[in-house]
């Protein structure tokens, strides 16, 4: 077993002490160990009303963070030692953004107003401001459906900014590599990686061996069609012959070439459709979005 901060007795001994000193329901307990792997603080507290977050010590910013993202009336409960006795105290985030975790232990994050659903296609509002030109919340949802995303899923999104971040934010477990070929829109990401709170999004500016290294295998790729697509594409699935693929394009003709180049690539049985939106105004007429292709597929083995 790895060598671990927390260990399956720590995590036993704080959940017994909040026991006796709050009227927590243990059922109901996301546990969170920061200290491991590539954890995500903001999506869990946004998500369950009752987290355990175990962390050490230092993160001057998590409470400033939270509080950013919307979180300040949540309660936190803890105490100032390293261990599970003593006095308990318990603060909202909003009073707390000038402090960080000044020990390794154990705190509980009460959020009365966690959304209990799972969440497709954030609101555009939400994200950061730049240069990205983000997808319609709706087709975005679509394509995260598609995507099939569950926890500890590994991900890799190319030019699809708030596709990554979403991703994200949903696959807690897993890590996102977000693939930004131009410095502004990664620069964009960075922002809104930080705005979300996001521990597991790797970025990186472009798509070969080195880039790649170190970095966990994909199981799925979102991808928006360029003329580095084929290469892209031809990459990944030496990474993973069983690769799963989404791809999103505006341009009909690179839809209708798909079916030649999947059957190229070992993708079988690919699914193309076309997703129109539609916005009705405040003076009754239609806003039309952008209408994309979506290709979707699976490799059943590169080369073969």
């Amino acid at each position: 077993m790895e060598n671990r901060l927390f260990n399956n007795s720590h995590v036993l001994a704080w959940l017994e002490y909040f026991s006796k000193h709050t009227e927590v329901d243990l059922e109901h307990v996301k546990i969170l160990d920061i200290t491991r792997k590539n954890k995500n603080v903001i999506p869990a507290v946004e998500a369950h009303r009752t987290v355990l977050v175990f962390a050490e010590a230092g993160n001057p910013d998590i409470f400033y963070r939270m509080y950013n993202a919307g979180l300040g009336e949540c309660t936190v409960v803890y105490n100032e030692g390293s261990e599970p006795n003593g006095p308990i105290k318990q603060d909202k985030v909003a009073d707390m953004i000038d402090r960080g975790i000044n020990a390794s232990a154990g705190m509980l994050i009460f959020n009365p107003n966690a959304r209990t659903t799972l969440k497709f296609g954030m609101d555009n509002r939400e994200f950061a401001p730049g240069s990205v030109r983000y997808v319609g919340s709706e087709i975005r949802a679509i394509i995260l459906s598609k995507m099939q995303i569950n926890d500890g899923k590994n991900i890799c999104v190319i030019s699809g900014e708030s596709i990554a971040v979403e991703a994200a934010i949903l696959d807690g477990e897993g890590t996102v590599i977000a693939v930004e070929y131009n410095a502004s829109d990664r620069s964009t990401l960075e922002d809104n990686v930080g705005q979300f709170g996001l521990n597991n999004v790797t970025i990186v500016d472009h798509v070969d061996e080195n880039t790649f290294e170190g970095l966990p295998v994909p199981d799925v790729t979102m991808l928006v069609a360029s003329a580095s697509m084929e290469q892209e594409m031809k990459y990944l699935l030496q990474l993973n012959p069983e690769m799963e693929f989404v791809i999103y394009t505006l341009d009909f003709l690179v839809a209708a070439s798909m079916p030649k180049l999947c059957k190229e690539l070992g993708i079988i049985d690919p699914e193309i459709i076309q997703v129109n939106v539609s916005q009705l105004t405040s003076k009754n007429t239609y806003r039309l979005q952008p209408a994309p292709w979506l290709i979707t597929g699976k490799a059943g083995g590169y080369g073969e």
